[in-house]
């Protein structure tokens, strides 16, 4: 490394990772462990020099004035952690088509895609209606899938719907890919009839759920391993209340549900594990 760029490196000491940790904490609910200075820092080197903030101390300022809004929502943005890929967790997606749309296709169905990032998940769930209804012609006529997300430029890039590179590939093969996409200049992008079935939601999961409604399906995979134990228990436990009865929660292939929180039944099929809200 040469001495500018040595110079130029931004560094975070131990006063101001716990000042930055409290301020992550209270804006998002994320809680990041001790000694991952260096995550922080390499996520904001480049938004504090477009920013033209000195160091971390000048980027805490800043944020604990409260004048700057879009400042605060862009530093959520650089820690948010957005990584998925097209039917992640296949026996999920094999459930979806082989028990939950027979079980459910006669009435409204209303999907809550939480925590969706670039938006493959609610693509994926869409993409799997849309073939059921090709084999099951007048089923699920009624599908909406709510799509949510803490980050405004994420959702931005999951609005488009366009995918280039591994964003298009991982997860699909070549059929899938001629099936739900056409060419685009910047890659593929999602077919419109694919996309009509999603609305996306600027949302941040410690809050409130009463404005979103009731759900027959929640996917929440993937996001809880953010959050202390405390906050991933309430924000299940508020899940379980935006449930119909009988409704389902996805959890990530790793994830398991609270031991304490007995108003689920565990259901194992297809390879996978769900949760079904006790009627």
């Amino acid at each position: 490394m040469s001495h500018s760029a040595a110079k130029n490196q931004l560094t975070c000491s131990v006063d101001d990772y716990q000042l930055f940790k409290k301020f992550l904490s209270d804006a998002s609910g994320i809680e990041l462990g001790d000694g991952k200075e260096y995550l922080v820092t390499s996520r904001l080197g480049g938004l504090l020099r477009q920013c033209g903030l000195e160091n971390m101390r000048a980027l805490l300022s800043e944020l604990s004035s409260g004048r700057n809004l879009r400042l605060r929502a862009s530093v959520v943005d650089a820690m948010t952690t957005n990584e998925t890929f097209w039917f992640r967790d296949a026996p999920h997606f094999r459930l979806l088509a082989s028990k939950i749309f027979p079980e459910t296709d006669s009435q409204r169905l209303r999907i809550w895609s939480a925590a969706c990032s670039s938006g493959q998940e609610p693509y994926s769930i869409s993409m799997q209606a849309y073939d059921y209804r090709l084999r099951n012609p007048g089923k699920l006529s009624n599908v909406e899938i709510v799509s949510t997300d803490i980050s405004a430029s994420i959702l931005s890039e999951a609005r488009k719907g366009v995918y280039s590179g591994l964003a298009a590939s991982r997860g699909l093969n070549d059929e899938q890919r001629q099936r739900y996409f056409t060419a685009h200049a910047d890659g593929y992008e999602v077919k419109q009839e694919i996309k009509n079935k999603i609305r996306f939601q600027e949302f941040n999961l410690t809050r409130d759920f009463a404005s979103l409604g009731y759900f027959d399906i929640i996917f929440c995979r993937n996001v809880l391993i953010y959050f202390p134990a405390a906050v991933k228990n309430d924000i299940i436990q508020r899940m379980s209340k935006a449930l119909r009865p009988g409704g389902y929660l996805f959890l990530g292939s790793t994830e398991s549900m609270p031991i304490n929180l007995d108003v689920f039944k565990m259901v194992t099929e297809q390879g996978g594990i769900i949760y079904q809200l006790k009627k």
